[in-house]
Order: structure tokens, then sequence, then C-alpha cells
């Protein structure tokens, strides 16, 4: 096995002190130009890497910030990791993205992960509705921003899509369209998404003096394409099947879209569909899907620059104050929920 290149190889190479070296490769307007360049070549010509992790121990900082989400099968969290990796980019950092899959032990064995490799700090879009591994995570110390979730009861930043407002939006629309029964294929139902887009889509049903009975729960292990097409399959299967579905995400959406056409029922004609999120395969669908959109992008640029801005106050350079910050969600009508009733 071939030895790695060392900075004292690349002295020895450049017949120079490892001191000049090492101020070529973090210090290189320090060093004259004809000594830099040979310095450089020497670099080029080995092959020379330097040693991140040492010279972040010796810094005692990380130039890695963690990213866990639900789900990086999800176009929203890819969104989502863009944003806080752009951040992170013009911060000088670099990102981590991990994916609990919707899974307690998973997310509770990628924190340990970030605990070990001591990163600057960590974005978390939680999945353990225990709150344990927050609990746990915590006891090391190191910043962590909620993404995609209000920070309920803890003093950390979180940056979220008001989905209250998204679920009653979602709803508000098929109602004035001339819906009154309505399926909500809501997700796992540990999830305070999936909850707070139920609570949001019950205020739309209230605010038109209709009972919460015209809202039909249809509850799935997971947020994906597959866990629509069986929520379809079961509404299928109802005798007084409701004439529209609102789902907790898009994936959800068109696997029930994917269900209905197989089965040869019309959207929207026969079934009306909304999804949430607006990842871009809605507009791109067989039949376009009305979505409820959220700002991913941003969402995940703005938790990372909080992050951040937390990890230099702990440095002693800039001042922090934790804040929730709660963006707001947009319909987004397009022709799968377009039918005159």
């Amino acid at each position: 096995m071939a030895q790695s290149v060392g900075i004292k190889d690349v002295a020895r190479a450049a017949g120079v002190s490892v001191g000049t070296v090492s101020n070529v490769i973090n210090r290189p307007d320090t060093v004259a130009t004809e000594t830099r360049a040979r310095v450089q070549s020497a670099i080029d010509r080995l092959g020379y890497v330097r040693s991140e992790s040492a010279r972040q121990l010796r810094a005692g900082r990380s130039r890695i910030m963690g990213l866990l989400v639900l789900d990086m099968g999800n176009p929203f969290f890819v969104d989502v990791a863009r944003g806080a990796e752009r951040a992170a980019r013009e911060a000088g950092l670099g990102v981590m993205v991990c994916n609990s899959a919707q899974s307690a032990g998973e997310e509770a064995d990628y924190l340990s992960l970030f605990a070990e490799q001591r990163v600057r700090g960590v974005l978390l879009t939680p999945t353990d509705a225990s709150g344990r591994n927050i609990d746990t995570f915590r006891r090391h110390n190191i910043p962590f921003v909620l993404v995609d979730r209000v920070a309920e009861g803890t003093t950390e930043c979180s940056v979220s899509v008001d989905d209250v407002a998204g679920g009653a939006l979602a709803v508000r629309h098929l109602i004035d369209a001339g819906h009154r029964s309505i399926a909500y294929v809501s997700g796992p139902p540990g999830l305070n998404q999936v909850r707070d887009r139920r609570t949001g889509a019950r205020n739309a049903l209230a605010e038109a003096g209709l009972g919460p009975e015209c809202l039909r729960e249809l509850p799935t292990e997971r947020l994906d394409v597959a866990a629509g097409r069986d929520a379809g399959a079961r509404l299928l299967g109802l005798a007084d099947r409701p004439t529209a579905v609102f789902c907790a995400n898009d994936l959800l959406a068109l696997g029930v879209l994917q269900a209905m056409y197989a089965a040869g029922i019309t959207v929207p004609d026969d079934l009306a569909i909304v999804g949430y999120d607006d990842i871009e395969f809605a507009a791109a669908a067989a039949v376009p899907l009305t979505s409820v959109r959220q700002p991913a992008v941003t969402m995940g640029a703005l938790a990372a620059e909080l992050l951040l801005e937390e990890t230099e106050a702990e440095a002693g350079t800039k001042r922090h104050e934790h804040r929730r910050v709660v963006l707001q969600p947009e319909l987004v009508v397009r022709r799968s929920s377009l039918s005159a009733r």
C-alpha cells in the first residue's frame, strides 16, 4: 500500500522548511511569490492533500455542518439541502447530509456520528416523536437548528412553515370548488407536520360550517409514492368514496394519482387531488398537481445561517439570540383540482 504524502515530503521536495509549506497552505500572502510557486509545484507533483481532521483538531473547530433529514428520496429535502449547502459554502464550510429514513433508530445513530465527528453544528428534521434523541444529543453541547419543525418547548432555533395555514389553504380550495367529502392521506401520525396539516384542514371545514366528519383520514406508515398508491387502493375500496383528496406531501399525492389512473378514475373529474410541498415533479405529473408550496431552499438557507450565527457567537465574534422563523406557504393551483362541481 502506498504511503500518504505528508507536509515533510513537500518541504523536502521544495527545499524549504515545514513552516514555509504551512504558510503557503494557510497564509500564502506571507510567502514570496517564487517560493510559493516552488512549494505549490511540489504539492501538485506529489499529490499532497492536507489533513483536514488534524487541522480541525488544532483549531478546535470543525468546518463541517451536519444535516439530518427524514427522507432524501423526497425532492423537498433535496431542496432544503441545496439551500443549506449554499449558505454553508459561502461561509467556507461543508455539509454532511444524512438520511434518517423516518427511523428513530437511524436518527439516533447519525446524531451519535455527528457527536463523534464534533461537527460545527447540526440542522435536524426530527423523526423521533418522543424527543429522546434530541435530549441525548443536547448533552454534547453541539448547536443545532430544527428544520421544518417548530422548536416547541425548547430554546433552540427553528425554521418551519406554517403547516396549519397550509392545510387550511388546501382544504379551503377544495371546499370552494364544491367538495363536501374530502379524504386526508396523512402519513405517519407521530409527525408534527402531519398533525398540523390535519388541524388546518379541519379549521377550513369549520370556517365553511362543515363538521370534522367531512374529512376522512387515511394514515400511511411512510411519506412516499408507494404509500400513496396503497392509500389510493384503500380509497377505491370505500363504498362512499370522497370526491377529493388532500395529501400530506406530493409523493403521497403522486401515488394516489397513479392508483386512480390504473383504476380508470379520472382526475380531476371523478376525484380532485391536492398535494403539499410543490416539488418539481408536481408540475410535471401526467395531470399537473395542485400543491401547497413550501419555500424549501429558503428554509435550508435560513436554518444554516442561524446555525452559523450561533456558532460564531460561541466563538465570541457575534451575538446570537435563539429565534423561531415561521415561513408562509402558498397554494399553487393546477389541473388536478380544477373540475367543476
